[in-house]
């Protein structure tokens, strides 16, 4: 029988719960510099795949993190942008994007030696 979480630990899980998914801090990290197409932000974002791209847009949308605007053209026009609440979310994840920045060459001494790992597990 699955129970239903009322409360969360900290505030970091309650943050978590909204930014669950790989994607979601890289749209709000994009959509925090404004108004995006999808295309765009597409673009920006990379190797995400449209189908998930969508479904992440849609709950951030679900969510109240992200507006969005269709004109209702041919070809389609569609617009992303923050909400405020979701322009908050935003600023929190400034530190954050901070931290990977200043420690970026670290983070990609671990990641390789992860794949070390992983390689020498593998055999």
């Amino acid at each position: 029988m699955e129970t239903k979480k009322d409360t969360f630990t900290c505030g970091l899980d309650a943050a978590l719960c909204v930014l669950g998914g790989k994607w979601k801090p890289l749209i709000l990290f994009h959509l925090a510099h404004g108004t995006r197409r999808y295309g765009e932000l597409r673009r920006a974002i990379g190797s995400v795949s449209d189908k998930v791209l969508i479904q992440q847009l849609k709950e951030l949308q679900a969510d109240g993190i992200v507006d969005r605007v269709d004109f209702g053209e041919i070809p389609p026009k569609v617009e992303y942008s923050l909400t405020a609440f979701g322009r908050t979310l935003g600023k929190a994840l400034a530190p954050l994007c901070e931290w990977g920045t200043k420690y970026s060459r670290d983070v990609e001494a671990i990641m390789a030696r992860r794949k070390v790992r992983e390689h020498r597990h593998a055999a």
